[in-house]
């Protein structure tokens, strides 16, 4: 299992049509796919629409990302990217 923090850096936070590239992005991998709130208290599937959004992440706000399977390196690598191009919004 992969584990890391990541930074919510574009200036909209985890809204819906960055949640959805998010998804769109974790569906592509078989391994299993988890965003974690900063103090632990909600962890959800990152190939969920509804559950990634019920983080309510906003800029500046620090989540876990862990991957776990066959392809693990590939998601969490792909995902981390994702978050560090701020989704392609900046």
């Amino acid at each position: 299992m992969l584990e890391g923090k990541i930074v919510i850096i574009n200036r909209l936070g985890l809204h819906a049509r960055a949640a959805a590239k998010l998804v769109k992005t974790a569906e592509r991998f078989e391994s299993r796919i988890l965003i974690t709130n900063e103090d632990g208290s909600l962890t959800v599937n990152a190939k969920s629409i509804l559950s990634v959004l019920t983080l309510a992440a906003w800029r500046g706000k620090t989540l876990r990302l862990s991957a776990e399977g066959p392809d693990e390196e590939s998601a969490f690598t792909t995902v981390l990217r994702l978050f560090e191009s701020g989704f392609g919004e900046e």
